[in-house]
């Protein structure tokens, strides 16, 4: 099984992710770690990212799904062509669409440190994001409640159990 955990910077993709790859024995990637140096002093310096900023870090994404048949990715794939990009390297990847409301992620962003993208980008992010659409594969969980019950919800909408 690959997911690639998506959503706006906040909403627990990292967080989530890593422990769903542990609960379900898989490799885990911080999609952050696969950003071109260029793009993290973009984002450092509170510029968003445009397509053609995004396109390398894409093609690092799909090449960690194309080398790792199961495991999990974090990647904010916020746009429906990012995510038919990921889908040419790995068609069977399900996507985790994590949300939570606005409230909720400012007070995550300004509680955050040592990240290098700033909570002044989130207004960026949430008006970038395409949801999922009904021919996607993909599921879209709420990560409001506590980590460990959002791991538990996506297990579950997954058909997986501890």
């Amino acid at each position: 099984m690959q997911l690639v955990m998506m959503g706006v910077s906040g909403v627990g993709k990292s967080v989530v992710g890593a422990r769903l790859a542990k609960a379900l024995d898989v490799p885990f990637e911080e999609g952050d770690a696969l950003h071109p140096p260029a793009n993290v002093a973009k984002m450092a310096s509170g510029q968003p990212l445009d397509d053609a900023d995004r396109a390398p870090w894409l093609d690092a994404v799909a090449g960690w799904l194309t080398a790792h048949p199961a495991g999990v990715v974090s990647c904010s794939a916020l746009k429906r062509g990012y995510r038919d990009r990921l889908r040419a390297a790995a068609p069977d990847a399900c996507f985790v669409l994590l949300t939570a409301d606005a409230g909720t992620l400012h007070q995550r962003l300004h509680g955050r440190r040592e990240h290098f993208m700033p909570a002044t980008l989130l207004r960026s992010q949430l008006g970038t994001l395409e949801p999922l659409a009904p021919d996607e594969r993909g599921i879209t969980v709420a990560s409001t409640d506590t980590v460990e019950a959002t791991v538990n919800a996506v297990l579950g909408r997954l058909g997986r159990r501890r």
